[in-house]
């Protein structure tokens, strides 16, 4: 390894001029990118124009109209259409609109607000904690902040998350009440949870009875470089004798339209019993001309793969730039770590400790916006100041390619410091 932190201080003074020099061409190029979130592109959007269609017919097939109230769970061919692609018995399906996140907040408002299957609402508990596999998506966190819930972080492992820790935390603490997870290539880091992973999350012991699992399958079909595949989580909960553990979320956002898709909640019979009746209050119906122009243009499991196929060859030189990038201008140096993901969305590279913010601001500066550091951990705070999250699916590859050059050089700068700062206080 032609680790960097090993050079004299005369060799890192003249990298880090060389640096600068190129750092302030950048600069002087006036880029304007924002790489901030996972997006789509306009190219991989205009795969899926034909929604903007009206539908070949109003009528579904159980006879009601579309375009009228009714049918809060979801019109029956969309909850056929999403049961066949994920192995999930339609009854145990709601469709709703096209943001899943809006679903997650909604079920755990109830949980808050009027409790399940008679236990106390969580409102009137002294104490709620959460998992946070971390590093993990910040919108999930967001959602518990939202509640007053008390996150605490659980590290990640190359399956899934360190189920040592949940296990015990599970059985010794009955206000520890929920886990999100992202089982198929996590955000960011692109984890695929093992089978063993997702055996365990169903069958450990909780001394919480309303201890609930909210399982984001957000990227359940989003493979790029090999196809992967998870354990069924209902399944197994429900051998297990835990079918009530289970809130499984899926959504067509980064299928089709993010802003026109739609989303699903499965979990047990008695689960979607409980959650129709606060549906059938809060609305009489969610989008069903959505629901409808979504299944006459997916039409079925093996066209939406076919699809997802073509936005997999469309993100893969995407993809590629990152990591092909990170490894010709940081392999070796010992400055980052990082992951291939095989699909998801994200790239997750970890920093020299105590570097990401100061990486993301010079990014910032000359021109480039990325996820904030420390996003990716509960209340914003990375207790290492390591990870930063790349979004790579927007950009157009020349953009791309600049974006992560620039990144590379604001690395190495940040760390030269680092090491310049370590040795001056050696001396």
């Amino acid at each position: 390894m032609n680790e960097w932190k090993n050079y004299p201080k005369e060799r890192l003074c003249l990298l880090k001029d060389e640096c600068r020099r190129k750092y302030d061409e950048f600069k002087a190029l006036g880029i304007k990118l924002d790489m901030s979130r996972g997006k789509p592109s306009p190219d991989v959007l205009d795969l899926s124009n034909a929604l903007l269609e009206a539908p070949a017919s109003y009528i579904c097939e159980d006879g009601t109209d579309a375009r009228n109230y009714g049918t809060p769970t979801g019109i029956p061919e969309c909850r056929r259409l999403f049961g066949e692609l994920l192995g999930i018995a339609p009854e145990q399906i709601i469709v709703g609109n096209n943001a899943s996140l809006q679903l997650m907040h909604d079920i755990l408002g109830r949980l808050y607000f009027f409790g399940t299957l008679g236990e106390r609402p969580w409102k009137d508990l002294e104490r709620v904690r959460f998992l946070c596999p971390s590093p993990g998506y910040d919108r999930h966190f967001a959602v518990s902040e939202d509640f007053g819930a008390e996150m605490i972080t659980v590290p990640m492992t190359e399956n899934g998350p360190d189920m040592d820790i949940v296990e015990r935390l599970v059985s010794e603490d009955e206000s520890v009440k929920g886990i999100w997870c992202v089982p198929l290539y996590s955000n960011p880091q692109g984890i695929v949870y093992s089978d063993e992973t997702v055996e365990r999350l169903a069958a450990m012991k909780t001394k919480a009875k309303d201890f609930r699992i909210f399982w984001d399958n957000a990227y359940g079909v989003h493979h790029i470089y090999e196809e992967h595949s998870i354990a069924n989580i209902l399944d197994a909960a429900r051998r297990n004798g835990n079918e009530d553990r289970i809130y499984y979320f899926f959504s067509t956002s980064k299928i089709t339209f993010p802003g026109g898709g739609i989303g699903m909640v499965a979990s047990s019979p008695t689960n979607i019993t409980e959650q129709q009746a606060r549906i059938n209050i809060q609305t009489i119906g969610y989008d069903k001309l959505a629901q409808l122009r979504a299944v006459q243009f997916l039409k079925s499991p093996s066209n939406i793969r076919a699809h997802m196929r073509k936005i997999g060859d469309m993100l893969r030189p995407k993809f590629d730039i990152v990591t092909d990038t990170l490894e010709r201008e940081l392999g070796g140096t010992g400055l980052v770590s990082w992951m291939r993901p095989k699909g998801g969305y994200f790239v997750a590279v970890d920093t020299l400790e105590g570097c990401a913010k100061a990486v993301v601001a010079m990014a910032k500066e000359a021109g480039t916006v990325l996820t904030g550091a420390g996003a990716t951990f509960p209340y914003g705070k990375d207790p290492r100041d390591t990870n930063i999250r790349i979004a790579p699916t927007f950009p157009s590859t020349e953009d791309l390619q600049k974006a992560m050059d620039l990144f590379c050089l604001c690395v190495k700068m940040v760390s030269i410091d680092k090491f310049l700062s370590e040795q001056e206080d050696a001396e």
